[in-house]
């Protein structure tokens, strides 16, 4: 009667695991920063949609003040990957080396160099 597995079956079952786990580690990768690419995405429209609607509702008022605070637009808030660098601008951080810079041009969110690649994946 034979009991357990033998070293050949199970170095087996480790060089199988590690492959499998050679191709799913860039897979979970790649799927995070698209997460995070969609989040800034999400994060730009809403802002910039809160902003036209608060221009609007001024604009009703008959107030034409373009000052805006984008933090107390959002009733959710930022999230924890927008920084508000002050004097109207606002980072946010793609990775530990990438970040991208939008600024309040009175009533528009706009980045601040819009020919950076990454300005323009977050902006498309």
């Amino acid at each position: 009667m034979r009991r357990g597995f033998s070293m050949i079956e199970l170095i087996f079952v480790i060089v199988v695991i590690g492959i499998l786990a050679g191709i799913a580690v860039p897979k979970l990768a790649a799927t995070r920063e698209d997460a995070i690419v969609t989040q800034g995405k999400s994060d730009v429209a809403a802002i910039r949609a809160a902003l036209a609607t608060e221009k609007q509702k001024r604009i009703l008022k008959g107030d034409y003040n373009n000052t805006y605070d984008v933090e107390s637009l959002l009733d959710y808030g930022l999230s924890k990957r927008w920084t508000n660098v002050g004097g109207g601008v606002y980072e946010f951080k793609l990775s530990n080396t990438k970040t991208v810079r939008f600024k309040l041009d009175g009533a528009k969110f706009v980045c601040e160099n819009p020919s950076d690649p990454n300005c323009k994946l977050l902006t498309k």
